[in-house]
């Protein structure tokens, strides 16, 4: 997807300020012109953003492949394989806030409600430096989500046996 010319296109100086402060939003309208302005809509159903949306994972991964670990701030990256990232990491934000657009999700208040339960699940005084499954700190704390309790930590007994086999997928 080019759709990464959305935010630059004829703008010179001001892309790096205008993207250091571009919200969900703006990019939901500007993403929704996007695809309207060039008769998209038609290709966009939820399905259709879904395949790209992996597709754009599998490239974003390609990237990281071969490279074993790799410290913050890419130390030995060149320029250019930090800009090939920029634009694989800006096709997945793009393409997921195409689909939450294409599904009526509000992407920002989804995305802050989930922090709020992660923060349940993970309380800081109880998990701090560690990368344990919110099963380990089931017995300490109740979690709840949605009101039909799927996908939610309610209690210890529905997830004894899980708990030792992923200890290392917190956060989400």
């Amino acid at each position: 997807m080019n759709g990464v010319e959305v935010l630059g296109e004829g703008r010179g100086g001001r892309d790096a300020e205008a993207a250091a402060t571009v919200g969900l939003e703006e990019l939901r309208r500007r993403m929704a012109d996007f695809a309207r302005e060039r008769d998209w809509e038609q290709f966009h159903s939820p399905r259709n953003l879904l395949l790209a949306l992996v597709g754009e994972v599998g490239e974003l991964s390609e990237i990281f492949q071969w490279k074993g670990e790799v410290p913050k701030g890419l130390p030995g990256w060149d320029e250019a394989e930090k800009v090939h990232l920029g634009e694989e990491l800006a096709d997945v934000l793009l393409y997921l806030v195409r689909l939450s657009d294409m599904c009526g999700v509000d992407l920002g208040s989804a995305a802050l409600r989930k922090l709020e339960i992660n923060a349940r699940k993970y309380p800081a005084s109880q998990c701090k430096g560690s990368s344990k499954k919110h099963t380990y700190y089931s017995s300490r704390c109740n979690v709840s989500g949605n009101s039909n309790g799927t996908n939610h930590l309610t209690s210890n007994e529905e997830h004894d046996n899980n708990t030792s086999s992923n200890n290392d997928n917190n956060g989400v």
